[in-house]
């Protein structure tokens, strides 16, 4: 049995309803998932958890570049293993880390692309929360990673310094950039090839006083809805999001909150202020139909 069938698997409850959700692979709706960094992950719970919940699941991404620490035969596994569940997989920013440690050698940064691509890595993740990168140099390396076979995803943000477990009192020092500068940027970005842009977290939703939606609503409202994903490992960030993109916003949380969010953008389940209140239109003639099954 593929992978694929594994995952939709009918469940004993289908005569219950629940939203409908786009199948795999969609370009909407999306959850990405982080791997190994706050806690380890192995494959045998990877293989274990996307048997279970991979339905739900479109990409694992590691972070802090803790995949450059791995043996390579046992990195080579976890990326087979999401493979295996038709999950793709992503470096997460360490590029950040090639660009400062090398001032931006155009030949290490090729061998670090081409080593990401021979691994069996899918998506680039192009960050710079602790860098200052000329826009056009931060386009050219989306052209470099395109070429290079990798689908580039920028990450942008309002906040200086973000990537870090940085204070609410550090970052304020910092400051933040215009929501604009944001916008700008990605406008160039998709125009250079990139298949995706992530939006940074800090400074919006996490590490502040108060929340600034009104950066969520200016992205929102200026990029496409398919072409976006927000940052929201924390419960009540996705369930913003939730409420006011809708059940397929595409979204960034913890391994450990797949059940939640699949939970949430089914409809079945929430908390007083979403429970019964997330709900998208159907496709197809009878209310069963075209359903991604309960996992």
């Amino acid at each position: 049995m593929s992978a694929s069938n594994a995952n939709t698997t009918t469940s004993s409850y289908n005569f219950l309803s629940s939203n409908y959700l786009p199948p795999k692979p969609r370009d909407h709706g999306l959850t990405e998932i982080r791997g190994p960094y706050y806690y380890p992950v192995t494959q045998t719970y990877l293989d274990e958890l996307l048997s279970d919940w991979g339905e739900f699941v479109d990409g694992v991404k590691f972070a802090g570049g803790a995949f450059s620490l791995m043996p390579e035969e046992r990195l080579r596994g976890l990326i087979e293993t999401a493979h295996k569940h038709d999950i793709y997989v992503s470096t997460g920013g360490f590029i950040e880390k090639v660009l400062s440690s090398s001032n931006g050698n155009r030949e290490v940064i090729q061998k670090y692309l081409e080593t990401c691509k021979n691994t069996g890595f899918d998506v680039l993740e192009i960050s710079s929360g602790f860098l200052s990168i000329p826009t056009d140099d931060w386009a050219d390396l989306v052209e470099m990673t395109a070429k290079a076979g990798l689908k580039p995803k920028p990450e942008v943000g309002i906040q200086w310094g973000a990537g870090g477990d940085a204070s609410i009192a550090e970052l304020e020092s910092a400051g933040t950039r215009d929501p604009k500068w944001l916008i700008d940027r990605a406008k160039t970005f998709l125009e250079a090839g990139a298949y995706m842009i992530m939006i940074e977290s800090e400074g919006i939703t996490e590490n502040v006083r108060n929340w600034r939606t009104d950066v969520i609503s200016a992205v929102t409202s200026a990029l496409p809805k398919e072409k976006i994903m927000f940052e929201a490992a924390d419960p009540e960030v996705f369930a913003y999001h939730i409420q006011n993109q809708g059940a397929t916003a595409n979204l960034f949380v913890d391994h450990s909150q797949i059940v939640q969010l699949a939970c949430l953008r089914k409809g079945i389940w929430g908390t007083g202020s979403t429970f019964g209140k997330i709900v998208t239109v159907g496709k197809g003639e009878s209310a069963g139909s075209h359903r991604i099954p309960s996992a």
